[in-house]
């Protein structure tokens, strides 16, 4: 790990982003502040990506810290990223995205409180700059990380995007968690162990990370192949977090939760698949004794368990007919 001599680092991954990556860079660079790193990691770029970079380093060598590796996929870069920022916090930016001009200012009083972790909220939009939708989600001060994930576990569709965090980089380094390499949504495996080994948390209503809708890009990728890795990737990253879950010594209350929040994600994950592979991905659900994580807390939940125990399918066509 590198010595701290910044407040925040913003760990960027580049792969082919020469379309969107200057105003990426240049919404960082609005932030006005000597106390900002700017950590570009291109994972092996084809486009102009490193030309433009290397120029940014060239006008902003204070700020900016350029490295270049082979392509090993964002969870690998983004793991990179971490080793070499020299920030006390990280905040994770892809580079067809772009923050808020005003969130460093607003961010920059809870780490001057030591605060763990700082969650904030994020606006998808279009290439043109068009509002596509304000996710919301809870707010709140003053909570530990177990206290934090509580309540963002059963509410907030973006709890293990880890793009709307500001995480002190400690965590990381002190609990050895990483970014899982060669899987499909990393995130689901590391973020709520980040949030729950947080010792102190806040969750302010600020939408600071402008997520945009393009193709191509390092992440926004999907065909059917992809998102049947992603549900597999889900059932190993379910059985890394049981050991997670007795290596930190959780508590049995933010175990059960845990353990409900990766039961239900894996549950819907079923819905992505064709009949064929559902049937087989029923059976690991079955396999592992899943539905047993789900609690019941009165007498419709009770009936909805049962269901669920009897049928997987029967209980997530119930779930689609409750919504509607």
């Amino acid at each position: 790990m590198e010595k701290i001599v910044k407040k925040l680092s913003v760990i960027i991954p580049v792969y082919n982003g020469e379309k969107t990556l200057k105003k990426c860079i240049d919404s960082v660079l609005k932030q006005k502040d000597e106390d900002i790193e700017i950590v570009l990691v291109n994972d092996g770029s084809i486009d102009s990506s490193d030309k433009i970079v290397q120029e940014y380093k060239e006008k902003n060598p204070k700020v900016i810290s350029y490295y270049k590796k082979k392509n090993t996929g964002v969870a690998d870069t983004r793991n990179y990223g971490i080793q070499k920022a020299k920030g006390q916090y990280i905040l994770f930016l892809d580079a067809d995205d772009y923050l808020d001009i005003h969130l460093y200012g607003l961010i920059k009083q809870y780490m001057e409180k030591d605060i763990d972790l700082i969650k904030f909220k994020l606006q998808r939009e279009d290439a043109k700059g068009n509002v596509i939708e304000k996710v919301d989600g809870p707010v709140f001060e003053d909570k530990t990380g177990e206290e934090g994930f509580e309540e963002l576990y059963a509410t907030d569709v973006l709890l293990d995007s880890p793009c709307v965090y500001v995480i002190k980089k400690e965590i990381f380094a002190k609990n050895k968690l990483e970014f899982k390499v060669g899987t499909e949504h990393e995130d689901f495996g590391l973020m709520p162990f980040v949030i729950v080994l947080a010792k102190t948390m806040i969750s302010i209503n600020f939408y600071g990370y402008h997520y945009v809708q393009v193709e191509n890009s390092i992440t926004r990728n999907d065909n059917y192949e992809k998102t049947k890795k992603k549900a597999y990737d889900a059932l190993k990253q379910y059985d890394e977090a049981l050991i997670k879950i007795e290596k930190y010594k959780l508590n049995k209350h933010i175990a059960e939760i845990l353990k409900t929040y990766y039961t239900n994600a894996i549950l819907l994950k079923t819905e992505t698949l064709n009949k064929k592979d559902q049937r087989k991905y029923i059976k690991e659900i079955r396999r592992r004794k899943m539905t047993k994580n789900i609690k019941a807390k009165n007498a419709k939940q009770s009936l909805r368990k049962l269901i669920l125990s009897l049928n997987i399918k029967w209980y997530l066509n119930l779930r689609r007919k409750v919504k509607s």
